[in-house]
């Protein structure tokens, strides 16, 4: 099966979040079971393109002409095919050569509609797909303008499309004026079409013309159909539930191993686990905490932001504060959260340590390192982390929603339901509780490390969906 995927980021290119490393991960997956795939993507000022010296994208299309609605323009192709996979950068400098990949521009609208109409030039003139995997509202618009636009046009016949929601948090709403500016139809601007309460949405847009939708786990994909989690579109989303479904992301056990990953200062495995207690070691020497091996280490690498719970420590920050456990972040975002961990490594520096920022070496050693690793998200369409916490022996402590209700069982982590602080407290309380018992943690441990979750199981199932269509 040939497959173009159109997204807006992808490692090793270019990440701001977990959107990349699907992109970076599941098209080589569908590679090993014979499938071919390409992926397109804006050529940001940010994005590398090139893997090494020997590998660097190359045009393939110079000048090819695009429209958005009434602006013009010409664009050129370059193509780089990494671990089988055929990425392809659309290169619009006066579109996407800017200092931020999402900066909300005033014309973000065209910046992303401009990448569906570069897909479909891509589809129509170098790489004829046999189904189109569109991520997230940045593609939102491709599905419409090939089954409006483009409808007549037989280089398409038999074309399907796939949207896959990453985060329903965020949508891609602009305001009415903007329509004006894609060069769609006006009749498709109804409550039943692009409309989202007075605005024009890119996701709506996905959702309704494409022939099947998915999310990255199978709870989110129910959850999303609530009004608790589904921001306002779950009646749309009840409306298209036939073709909704939830396949949970894979990790890449290439690099997120304990054997054999990057960055340790010790690999160990299930049968193994000396380098366990040497990866503790250094961890709490590199974050200036007491060399104490016997105190229970829990990790946090996240955004600190709402979505990811940190209203609930910051809800018992003084109970963590009085037990005997010591905690190391790692993350940036939301101000009162970064001065949260802030205060809390300047009142106890014995307990606390935080790094501002991103480090995926630091990170790569929290998990090798913790002994625990806390995810207590108010929601999460997946969550990768609790499963690289999994392999790596860390025992995850989540709230019970989306990927982290899918991946961590009562055997291999702690969970949570009701969004509170107390809830979270009694979680964290079990786990500590648990450390003292040595044999039987060890064996918690063992049992998330067999866990599997890797690409190519998950790579197989969106094979299925796809030959279904």
């Amino acid at each position: 099966m040939k497959i173009l995927m159109v997204a807006s980021e992808a490692t090793p290119f270019v990440k701001t979040g977990g959107l990349a490393d699907v992109l970076g991960s599941l098209p080589p997956a569908l590679v090993r079971l014979g499938d071919e795939v390409g992926v397109v993507m804006p050529k940001y000022r940010v994005a590398e393109t090139r893997v090494n010296e020997a590998i660097v994208a190359e045009p393939v299309w110079l000048a090819m002409p695009l429209w958005v609605g009434p602006h013009s323009y010409s664009v050129d192709i370059l193509r780089l095919v990494h671990r089988g996979v055929h990425y392809f950068f659309v290169d619009c400098p006066a579109l996407y050569d800017r200092p931020e990949i999402y900066g909300d521009y005033p014309d973000d609208h065209i910046r992303f509609a401009l990448l569906s109409q570069a897909a479909l030039g891509i589809a129509r003139h170098i790489f004829r797909p046999a189904v189109l995997h569109t991520h997230d509202w940045q593609a939102g618009l491709a599905a419409p303008y090939l089954r409006t636009t483009f409808a007549g046009d037989p280089t398409f016949f038999g074309l399907r499309t796939l949207l896959t929601i990453h985060n329903l948090g965020y949508q891609g709403n602009y305001p009415a004026a903007a329509f004006d500016d894609l060069g769609l139809d006006p009749g498709l601007y109804h409550p039943g079409g692009l409309e989202f309460w007075d605005r024009v949405s890119f996701l709506k847009a996905g959702i309704v013309w494409s022939d099947a939708v998915n999310t990255v786990s199978p709870t989110y994909a129910r959850e999303i159909q609530t009004p608790e989690y589904g921001f306002g579109m779950d009646d749309l989303l009840r409306e298209h539930s036939s073709k909704l479904s939830g396949i949970l992301n894979g990790v890449d056990y290439e690099e997120w191993n304990p054997e054999t990953g990057p960055y340790q200062v010790a690999h160990y495995s299930a049968r193994d686990l000396a380098g366990k207690l040497a990866s503790k070691q250094a961890l709490l020497a590199e974050m200036g905490l007491p060399p104490n091996t016997r105190r229970p280490l829990i990790g946090i690498v996240s955004r600190f932001a709402d979505q990811k719970g940190f209203d609930l420590v910051e809800g018992i920050a003084a109970w963590l504060a009085d037990q005997d456990v010591a905690m190391v972040a790692l993350g940036s975002g939301q101000k009162k959260y970064e001065d949260m961990f802030r205060q809390l490594a300047a009142l106890r520096p014995e307990k606390f340590a935080v790094r501002i920022g991103y480090d995926d070496a630091v990170s790569h050693r929290i998990e090798a390192g913790a002994d625990m690793f806390l995810m207590p998200s108010q929601y999460e369409p997946c969550g990768l982390s609790q499963m690289y916490s999994l392999r790596y022996g860390t025992v995850p402590i989540v709230r019970a929603t989306g990927g982290l209700d899918d991946t961590v069982d009562e055997s291999t982590g702690f969970k949570f339901v009701e969004y509170t602080p107390e809830a979270l407290q009694g979680a964290i309380q079990q786990a500590l509780d648990a450390f003292e018992k040595p044999g039987a943690w060890i064996a918690r441990m063992r049992r998330g490390m067999a866990k599997d979750f890797s690409w190519d199981a998950s790579a197989r199932e969106y094979q299925r969906l796809m030959l279904s269509l």
